[in-house]
């Protein structure tokens, strides 16, 4: 699959940082809204890749990663509008910014995400990440806000 192909009227694509922001009001499990700011200050000198995924021109998800190093490419942030889960957009998404990455020359994809996230857990096990690390939070006495870290590698 090449991006801007369409499968059952998803198609995935180059996105912007407005877009992601359209998500972002749709989704509730972000505690702290992101801002242009904030995501641009993220990105700001490195190589980066924002992925919309799109139904009938409705930006329902996005992915955004960046470079960590010349072989390390980092999925940092992503998200579907709750009314589209379940039906393998995340897998989609994860799919075409493995396969830009390879094209791209990283050898590896480093994501974190946390316990209270299940399904992105689910998700990245299944499709042969592995966990690598843990980062604790001081503040969250139950596990919920830690941080799983996980690589894939991709060749």
């Amino acid at each position: 699959m090449l991006i801007g192909e369409t499968v059952m009227d998803l198609i995935i694509e180059m996105g912007t940082i407005d877009d992601v922001l359209l998500v972002d009001a749709s989704t509730p499990e972000f505690e702290q809204q992101h801002t242009q700011q904030s995501i641009t200050a993220r990105l700001n000198a490195k190589t980066s890749l924002i992925l919309v995924a799109k139904i009938k021109g409705l930006v329902v998800a996005y992915k955004i990663g960046y470079a960590l190093s010349e072989n390390v490419f980092y999925s940092w942030l992503g998200a579907v509008v709750p009314a589209y889960r379940q039906q393998g957009i995340a897998t989609q998404l994860r799919v075409y910014q493995e396969q830009w990455a390879v094209n791209s020359g990283y050898s590896c994809i480093n994501v974190k995400s946390m316990n209270r996230y299940p399904g992105m857990l689910q998700l990245l096990i299944n499709s042969g990440y592995q966990i690598h690390g843990y980062q604790a939070n001081e503040d969250d006495k139950y596990g919920e806000n830690g941080k799983i870290l996980f690589i894939k590698k991709l060749i």
